[in-house]
């Protein structure tokens, strides 16, 4: 019988010793995935930062570019202003010498041609420049568009 005890006592510890065994491998499994873990997160925190960091900067980007345009048309505007205040004022002190009534309707004829002409010059030319202003403020957040489309069909 104290074989019989010795026997079992043995098988106990035995046992006990490979439920040990067993229990450290699968805490030592549990702490490895959770660093993994833990460190893939951390890593997907960083990367959203990246993300939004350059996301920012596209958005900053894209405001300069419109502000850009904005005082480009703005000076354009402002340039325009100042030639036909001038071109009027010159056509009516012409108007003002002319000698007859023919001469006039000549006069505000060619003052009138000239002025529309340089009227659609002038939108032609801002319509260009506000066509560019559009394209260059759009850029920077099209390009980052796309990169992040690009990211998620990569991870599919």
């Amino acid at each position: 019988m104290a074989d019989t005890a010795e026997a079992v006592k043995k098988t106990v510890e035995k046992n006990a010793a490979a439920a040990t065994a067993q229990a450290e491998k699968i805490q030592a499994a549990g702490a490895q995935a959770f660093r993994e873990g833990l460190e893939r997160t951390t890593a997907s925190f960083g990367e959203l930062n990246a993300e939004g960091k350059q996301n920012l900067d596209a958005v900053v980007a894209s405001a300069a570019a419109a502000q850009k345009g904005a005082e480009a048309l703005s000076q354009q505007a402002l340039s325009y202003g100042k030639t036909s205040w001038e071109t009027g004022v010159a056509a009516a002190q012409s108007l003002a010498k002319a000698r007859s009534v023919q001469e006039l309707i000549e006069l505000q004829t060619s003052y009138t041609k000239s002025a529309m002409e340089a009227y659609l010059s002038e939108v032609t030319k801002a319509t260009d420049v506000f066509t560019a202003s559009v394209k260059d403020s759009f850029k920077p957040i099209n390009e980052r568009v796309t990169a992040t489309v690009e990211k998620f069909q990569a991870a599919r």
